[in-house]
């Protein structure tokens, strides 16, 4: 017997009018959520909008015999995260869950980037989230001090970029290792609310990724990258079978599931008080060190 383990559940995904954004809100319908599908309509670097995305998905839902509304709001203007949050629990009656998924790409290399490409990456994927989570958790502090349990979830969108790093993605991999240090110090703060705070480092094939060779186009490695991979874990995420899971950040597509670990403090040794002799100190640490992970979190192999 198929068990839907989301039943019941209210449920808010950001970016959600394609790719990874509408792949959660599908699954998340398929396992008996209510959902919210934010998305302005916007173009890959952000410009423009529409509510057509948006609704499109609602429609797929609505086809299928699932319950959701079309949410158009800039999630990166503080009254715009927060007219989200408001139509969430206006509409169904409750929140439960938060899954931070919008973004944008400016791509450039540093010298070349303007700082526009920085302040739009920045606003949408860091701003954006904090905006979001902020007004979502202040609805379940003011529950919980009501005297209601909370069982809820925020769920943020981090990446290989942010974690591991690539060239040409200052701006993105700076907003997504932000992402990184959200989740870990809001599940710190919101545990006493009920509230589970964890991240996802997806890959898979979307229009913010078709430029990158994720596959050689062999029909098994493409549904490898299929976005559904990614909504599977996370509507594990959003359900209640996740109590007590948080802080943490997972790697996820159709290849490996991988419980991300963050920064160790590595070799060590007793400070000196002379300027001349930290170079002899450090390189012996470094030389003991691991060397940082590469694409992927894999340690170089030489």
């Amino acid at each position: 017997m198929n068990t839907h383990i989301c039943e019941n559940r209210v449920c808010i995904v950001t970016g959600a009018g394609g790719g990874i954004g509408r792949q959660h809100a599908l699954v998340l319908a398929e396992q008996g959520a209510s959902v919210v599908v934010n998305d302005i309509g916007a173009t890959l670097d952000g410009t423009g909008g529409s509510i057509g995305a948006a609704q499109a998905v609602v429609d797929e839902i609505h086809a299928l015999g699932g319950r959701a509304v079309a949410n158009t709001s800039d999630i990166s203007s503080w009254q715009g995260a927060q007219e989200l949050v408001n139509q969430a629990v206006e509409t169904f009656g409750d929140l439960h869950v938060l899954i931070n998924n919008a973004g944008i790409l400016r791509d450039r290399v540093l010298v070349n980037m303007t700082e526009d490409d920085w302040d739009s990456v920045i606003r949408v994927h860091l701003k954006g989230a904090f905006g979001c989570s902020r007004w979502a958790a202040t609805y379940w502090r003011e529950r919980s001090k009501a005297g209601h349990a909370n069982d809820a979830r925020i769920i943020n969108t981090t990446s290989g970029s942010g974690l591991f790093g690539t060239p040409g993605q200052a701006n993105y991999g700076a907003a997504k290792a932000g992402l990184a240090g959200l989740t870990i110090i809001a599940a710190m703060e919101l545990e006493r609310y009920g509230v589970m705070v964890n991240a996802i480092s997806p890959v898979a094939l979307t229009r913010m990724t078709e430029g990158l060779a994720l596959t050689d186009g062999d029909a098994a490695e493409q549904a490898k990258v299929d976005p559904r991979w990614v909504a599977v874990l996370t509507s594990w995420l959003a359900s209640p079978q996740s109590a007590g899971i948080t802080g943490r950040v997972f790697q996820v597509s159709g290849r490996v599931w991988a419980v991300a670990q963050g920064w160790h403090r590595g070799p060590s040794a007793p400070p000196v008080d002379e300027p001349a002799d930290v170079d002899a100190v450090m390189r012996n640490l470094l030389a003991q060190a691991m060397p940082n992970a590469g694409p992927g979190g894999i340690y170089p192999t030489s």
